[in-house]
């Protein structure tokens, strides 16, 4: 009999089903609601899609309902695509939303500045979505800035292929092949006039130097980057602005997606790569942001001179590491070195190297580092016998070399090869808390021959580390203890440092 009972009810329950009119709407009266009354799309480079942004459409009522008309008021000519319930387009018809329910709907957009009247560098593209028409008509407001820019490119060739540049044979006798191109001579010179986006590498000929204009912004597309041939040079002369929030002034190199979402992801492009044989490189006032490798130098120029002297210039957010020298000779002051996946700073198979007043902070967060921030080699592991070259010199004097790993100074040291280093009035994080370095010569810090007025394991006390802000505040171990004779005279904002300086590129100031 319970049974029976049980079988009663299931038959009720689907009578009583059956007689709904679930599908069943009404026309929208114009009262939808919508997660925000406009979209602001991110700023755009023209002829380069968007992000894709959301919209929430709501149904508060009681009933379902349909929509007559969803479109674009620019209709087929907007350029802004839409995807209303998984279906793209730029007009809809009879769209439903159940009572209480909502619907997305997902907005790209791609346009070409040059297609509209105007003689600006930017331009603000607008259209709207709207929902019905007539008294129930509603509408949402889109917005987004197109950025006109320099496009460089390699050339495309008729059988699908892309200009490359040959970088010699490897162990088996292949040809090294890049996809990239050689600038002309009309493309030597960057200026702050609009900005550049760069496709694959950009390569700057022998004998031809590329001169970046204060103000320039250099973008690169993904798998993009910038190659100083041999006997090539690359003069970045970006200068101290009179507004510090701004940074006008400054040269900026980042990737070409220019959403705050992208702000600060790692790897957007690959380097900016001098080659064995560049020569008289130098970078003044930049920041070199979001790439695999912030800067790549492969040998020198076999002169006396540095092949790349920088200043006053920040190198932050990279992949892999910020700088990697191999066999170079690099001088540099007022620079910070921040972020790295595995290293800020790798000088491989010796060199030539003087830091002062730099600051090499990391704190990567998206994976564990197992090298330290500061990273110094005579030797190049190649899977067989090693290569090995003379560490001729590597100074750092009132640096700063800190981060989140209790090691962040190491050395890796061939005997076949000279290892010369010494640090003089430097902050040095190196919390060696198993003794696995006990013993070990480069590691006394006792020794005043490789270590003078160092201080180890103080806290830098950073404004913001994980937000690359690495001014120092009153209260920091590295205030006063820079050498008067040795450090620079102003700091990397051009703040006078004075008669009791302070270690690394930043003046200590009262935070607030």
């Amino acid at each position: 009999m319970k049974y029976v009972y049980y079988l009663l009810c299931l038959v009720g329950i689907i009578f009583w089903s059956s007689c709904r009119q679930d599908f069943e709407t009404v026309a929208s009266s114009g009262n939808l609601e919508f997660s925000k009354d406009t979209v602001y799309l991110d700023t755009i480079f023209t002829n380069i899609g968007s992000s894709t942004y959301n919209l929430m459409v709501y149904n508060r009522s009681d009933e379902d309902i349909t929509i007559p008309t969803i479109q674009l008021a620019q209709g087929e000519n907007s350029k802004y695509r839409l995807s209303v319930d998984g279906l793209p387009g730029k007009t809809f018809e009879n769209i439903d939303i159940l009572a209480k329910d909502s619907i997305f709907i997902f907005i790209e957009t791609t346009a070409d500045i040059q297609e509209f009247t105007t003689t600006e560098t930017q331009f603000l593209y607008t259209d709207a979505i709207e929902f019905d028409s007539g008294s129930n008509m509603q509408k949402v407001e889109l917005v987004t800035l197109v950025q006109d820019a320099i496009f460089l490119y390699p050339e495309k060739f008729p059988d699908g292929s892309t200009e490359t540049l040959s970088f010699g044979f490897d162990e088996e006798g292949n040809e090294i092949l890049v996809e990239g191109f050689f600038l002309d001579d009309s493309e030597l010179h960057f200026t702050n006039e609009k900005p550049y986006v760069i496709y694959n590498f950009a390569t700057v000929p022998p004998n031809k130097t590329l001169i970046i204009d204060p103000g320039a912004r250099i973008h690169f597309h993904r798998n993009s980057g910038l190659i100083v041939a041999n006997q090539g040079s690359l003069q970045v002369n970006g200068e101290l602005s009179t507004d510090q929030e701004a940074l006008e002034n400054e040269v900026i190199f980042e990737g070409d997606r220019l959403e705050p979402s992208f702000s600060d992801v790692p790897g957007q492009w690959l380097a900016l790569w001098f080659t064995q044989g560049s020569t008289n490189n130098k970078i003044s006032y930049a920041t070199i942001k979001n790439a695999e490798v912030g800067i790549l130098i492969d040998s020198n120029d076999g002169t006396a001179n540095p092949t790349l002297t920088i200043d006053n210039s920040k190198i932050y957010n990279s992949l892999n590491a910020g700088m990697i020298a191999r066999t170079s000779f690099v001088e540099a002051e007022n620079t910070v070195i921040g972020s790295g996946g595995q290293v800020s700073l790798n000088l491989s198979l010796g060199g030539r190297y003087r830091f002062n007043n730099c600051t090499f902070a990391n704190y990567f967060i998206q994976n564990s580092r197992q090298l330290p921030a500061v990273l110094i080699e005579n030797q190049f592991e190649t899977g067989g016998d090693p290569l090995f070259e003379d560490l001729v010199e590597a100074t750092f004097q009132n640096c700063i070399i800190y981060g989140n790993e209790n090691i962040e100074l190491g050395f890796n040291k061939n005997d076949n090869a000279a290892f010369n280093f010494k640090f003089e009035n430097c902050l040095i994080r190196f919390n060696d808390f198993n003794d696995d370095y006990e013993g070990i010569p480069e590691y006394d810090f006792s020794d005043t021959s490789l270590y003078e007025d160092v201080i180890i394991n103080e806290d830098p006390n950073f404004k913001a580390h994980f937000d690359n802000e690495f001014i120092i505040g009153e209260e920091s171990a590295a205030n006063g203890i820079g050498n008067p004779a040795t450090t620079t005279i102003n700091d990397i904002l051009g703040e006078t440092r004075g008669s009791q300086p302070d270690a690394g590129a930043y003046e200590s100031v009262v935070f607030e």
